[in-house]
């Protein structure tokens, strides 16, 4: 049998010499000192409580052998220990007077945020996860057990991510679905053959975006930024929030940005006119900045709406001027981003925060919040005005409603 070493746990966590970290068949941790033969269910340095809660990580399994022994198989690495593999996220119980500690931060990576979670059996739809972030973020969820329904655009360049995928992991669940954002008609031709396909769906993970573009109309007579930013995933939610109600407990995830600061909208600006601009009132930047101010507004009221049923809705900021993709419009935004590339985060750790807010048992039950790095984020504060929030709401389905010919 392999080592049986204590995980390593944090380092103010770490327990003395002579002492060994253990864990009931119940999840409940307690420690054994060798020397006296004791055991305790306090932590002999810290005092503290800890339990563990959960399924075992992907891959893992408890076995027991004759002589009643219990130990842990690692079936994905070839190991076994006598450790239960979840003492390395114990957590502190409730009500224990300790401070709260932020796991992850900025250079966190999307599979460290991974660790100890096995999500089979959870569907995921990722939308434009054929690049940057939205590709790190299906290949990091599907790494840890979940089926994961792959959204784009262009699929040929899907599929050379799913190939890519399942070359490293190959039991890995991936499938590829068309999905043009800036076609209404799409969006619900993609949401019928989901359904066709009688999936659950516990996570919608709304990535993809347009940056840096010439003023568009799309098919639909909708400014481009504005309708594949927002609307049509404001539509695909619409089209498919059915079944996540009865997948319950689901999360929706709307990747916004920090640049949702950076725009005037307001209670006495909002209009068709303002959201969907025309090309002499129309800034690139500026339709980009909106559109993610109104992700956040959208996942607010979204929450409001779906939460009673176990379904909620949080926004992140993945992080500033990463080289993902979005900036391929215009040669000048792609040198910025090319110049600032070595200070920004990686594509791992762009998608951390993405895949915290989907799978992070520290947020169950919770919605309608921002976050950076991993944390909680005061977004700005017309990003927290819920009249704001309501009147966007509004005015999306009368815009999708004159388009597609009938109420939403």
């Amino acid at each position: 049998m392999a080592d049986n070493a204590i995980l390593d746990t944090d380092s103010d966590d770490e327990v003395p010499p002579g002492w060994e970290e253990r864990v009931t068949l119940s999840g409940k941790v307690y420690y054994a000192n060798h020397e006296s033969k004791s055991t305790q269910w306090t932590h002999p340095t810290t005092g503290k409580r800890k339990t563990i809660k959960g399924e075992l990580p992907y891959g893992w399994e408890r076995k027991v052998g004759e002589d009643g022994l219990v130990f842990y198989v690692d079936h994905v690495n070839q190991k076994t220990t006598l450790t239960d593999p979840r003492l390395a996220f114990a957590e502190v119980v409730k009500g224990d007077n300790t401070a709260f500690r932020q796991k992850f931060d900025g250079n966190s990576t999307a599979l460290e945020v991974l660790q100890g979670r096995d999500l089979t059996g959870q569907y995921a739809i990722v939308t434009g996860a054929n690049s940057g972030i939205g590709y790190e973020t299906a290949r990091s969820i599907a790494f840890h057990g979940a089926k994961v329904i792959m959204a784009c655009r262009n699929l040929n360049s899907a599929e050379a991510c799913k190939k890519a995928i399942m070359t490293e992991r190959p039991d890995s669940q991936v499938e590829v679905m068309h999905l043009d954002l800036s076609s209404l008609a799409s969006v619900k031709d993609f949401a019928d053959k989901y359904k066709d396909n009688k999936w659950p769906l516990h996570l919608l993970i709304l990535n993809a975006a347009v940056f840096g573009i010439q003023h568009t109309w799309t098919e639909d007579h909708l400014e481009m930024t504005f309708q594949v930013n927002h609307l049509s995933h404001f539509y695909l939610t619409k089209l498919l929030w059915d079944i996540l109600m009865k997948s319950a407990p689901a999360r929706i995830i709307v990747v916004s940005s920090e640049s949702h600061r950076g725009t005037d909208l307001s209670m006495a600006n909002i209009s068709e006119e303002k959201l969907s601009p025309n090309a002499e009132n129309y800034s690139d930047l500026k339709a980009y900045n909106l559109s993610k101010l109104c992700n956040i507004l959208f996942s607010m009221h979204l929450n409001r709406l779906l939460s009673p049923y176990r379904v909620t809705s949080l926004s992140l900021h993945p992080g500033n001027i990463m080289y993902s993709g979005l900036q391929r419009n215009w040669w000048l935004y792609r040198l910025l981003f090319l110049l600032a590339r070595p200070f920004t985060k990686s594509m791992q750790q762009g998608a951390a925060t993405t895949v915290y807010c989907a799978t992070s048992h520290d947020l169950e039950d919770i919605g309608g919040l921002y976050f950076n790095n991993c944390c909680r984020c005061p977004p700005s504060t017309a990003a927290e005005d819920e009249n704001l929030a309501k009147a966007l709401w509004d005015i999306s389905e009368q815009m999708l409603s004159k388009r597609i010919g009938r109420p939403i």
